[in-house]
């Protein structure tokens, strides 16, 4: 193990290489490292045509993170599991400057340990059915994971192979081959004489181990950004890197390039375990407190939010994973009512506690146990969650979701799946939640007549549900056609997968808000038909009543008069 600045681990870098990185939005990324490694490149034109792997999204939608690959000539192709943090790679991609491709967070995690054991690959059902499927090409909606023509085109040429489709024990499946890493770049907390790294400053593990095994295994070179050098570790349970896999330390140079995370320089709760029930309720108090006031007026967030916390009741899960934005909040209104009994879990690692947002998306406050990301994602595809929780971005009436892509050309959006697929082919039952249009809604939540009802004050300007997704995240029948209850909940309307009167799986209405009319505010802001139930039913009245929501029993619903 040798001891560099950030500009020598920089000049390390060889063009033409693959170069794995580590990191998870805003937590864990060798900050440092990267910006050293686009200087190098801003002045002197080195390295050039790289291929950058990650699992998960590393940025801060601006410069911060993997987004200091996006430039043109310096990256040749882009593998990654989530995009929306890393934008300026997605502009790279959309301007054709570079290959691009979205593979799932959990297979690129597993593939890192596969490389390491010298596995020809990963074969799983992860990606069956949607955009990473390879199976028919010809369908715009199935794209092998490339996610611009430029990506396309090399997988037709067969100058790039990221995955395969594969019928093993008349089964089908999809294989993503290994490949050769030449660099690994992680972070971690301190790094002893001898090279042995620990994360105790860190938020999580990521999937550190797995990768420097790979890029040693690979025979490349794996380069470690600490915090510190020590002459040996207090603790050996926060050594989770062994200096035997580690050729390079860099010490950071600056404060701001080892955060905890993009938004926080250091957050004590985020290493702290659970400390018992006392503790705990004293926590659930303190998120109680902070989240009455939001409680106290409702808008659509909140009341969708409202409804998604019903099913953790109806449900009674055990394990739950809740996604980033609207679904992050879950846990703590679920708290708030009165419902315990479930553990919150991160894909990054962490289980137990409360999972943070934003920046820091990926950690969380006061965790029971901190697990490596691959294991995470054994435990996820295995069937471990109960009940997944997830964000609605477009969603069409076959009960497909794209979160992934939207637009095309230089002006689209590539937001990625991360562990999306992995975790909705997976858990036991899913929860999609958003608004049923965007843009501008509004909304109001009053009490009439002794009677709770919502109105439309202001329709929002796009529809959530249109003809068909431009990019297949999700494939609703598919999903089903495995026994997984899936559930569309939205701020007037509430929708499942059912199966028609011809043994199709479609997008089926169940539940309408009171006060809204069936065919003006809801059938009319769908851009398809959509199929509505013999047993159509009222949404919760506890859903739209201001202040605190209270569940002390499994919600009832009646039949609307709307019909």
């Amino acid at each position: 193990m040798k001891v560099i600045t950030t500009a020598q681990a920089a000049e390390l870098v060889q063009s033409g290489w693959t170069v794995a990185s580590a990191g998870f939005v805003g937590a864990g990324h060798a900050e440092g490292v990267t910006e050293a490694l686009e200087r190098r490149f801003l002045q002197g034109g080195m390295p050039q045509d790289l291929t950058l792997v990650y699992s998960a999204g590393q940025g801060d939608r601006g410069a911060r993170g993997v987004n200091h690959f996006g430039n043109a000539g310096m990256t040749r192709a882009i593998v990654g599991g989530h995009w929306r943090s890393a934008t300026r790679l997605a502009t790279l991609a959309m301007q054709e400057q570079c290959e691009g491709y979205n593979l799932p967070q959990g297979v690129l995690t597993h593939l890192y340990r596969a490389i390491a054991g010298g596995k020809p690959g990963v074969m799983t059902k992860i990606g069956l059915h949607t955009f990473v499927d390879p199976r028919t090409a010809q369908d715009a909606r199935y794209h092998g994971g490339a996610i611009n023509a430029r990506a396309r085109a090399a997988i037709v040429e067969g100058t790039a192979n990221w995955v395969e489709a594969i019928d093993f024990r008349g089964d089908e499946y999809l294989f993503y081959p290994s490949f050769r890493i030449d660099c690994a770049l992680i972070r971690c907390t301190a790094a002893d004489t001898r090279g042995n790294l620990s994360t105790h400053r860190e938020a999580f593990h990521h999937e550190l181990l797995a990768m420097a095994q790979a890029a040693h295994n690979s025979g490349g070179i794996v380069i470690a950004q600490v915090e510190s050098l020590v002459d040996y570790h207090e603790n050996l349970q926060a050594i989770h890197v062994p200096g035997i896999l580690v050729d390079y330390v860099v010490v950071s140079e600056a404060p701001e390039h080892h955060q905890m995370t993009f938004a926080e320089p250091y957050n004590e709760a985020y290493v702290r375990p659970w400390r018992g029930e006392a503790a705990h309720a004293a926590e659930v108090a303190q998120e109680a407190e902070a989240l009455h006031a939001a409680s106290a007026v409702l808008d659509a967030r909140t009341i969708v939010q409202r409804r998604a916390v019903m099913e953790l009741a109806r449900r009674a899960p055990r394990v739950v994973n809740l996604g980033v934005g609207m679904p992050a909040a879950v846990g703590a209104l679920a708290h708030q009512a009165g419902l315990d009994g479930f553990t919150l879990t991160v894909e990054a690692g962490p289980i137990g506690g409360t999972p943070a947002d934003g920046l820091s998306f990926g950690a969380s406050a006061y965790p029971e146990a901190v697990i490596d990301q691959p294991a995470q994602f054994d435990f996820y595809e295995g069937g471990g969650i109960d009940l997944a929780i997830l964000g609605l971005a477009e969603l069409d009436g076959h009960g497909n979701v794209n979160v992934s892509k939207f637009g095309e050309g230089e002006g689209a959006l590539i937001a990625g799946v991360g562990g999306f697929i992995n975790i909705t082919q997976s858990a036991r039952a899913v929860v999609f939640m958003g608004t049923l249009t965007a843009g501008g809604l509004e909304i109001a939540a009053e009490r009439v007549d002794g009677s709770e009802r919502l109105t439309i004050v202001k329709e929002g300007r796009v529809k959530k549900i249109v003809p068909e997704v431009l990019h297949l995240s999700f494939n609703g029948p598919y999903v089903a056609s495995l026994g997984i209850p899936v559930i569309y909940v939205t701020e007037r309307a509430v929708f499942e997968m059912r199966t028609d009167l011809q043994g199709e799986s479609r997008l089926t209405l169940v539940e309408i808000a009171p006060g809204i009319d069936l065919q003006r505010d809801v059938l009319d802001q769908c851009a398809t038909p959509i199929a509505v139930a013999d047993d159509l039913k009222l949404m919760d009245a506890r859903l739209f009543q201001p202040g605190v929501m209270k569940l002390h029993t499994t919600t009832t619903t009646t039949t609307p008069q709307q019909r």
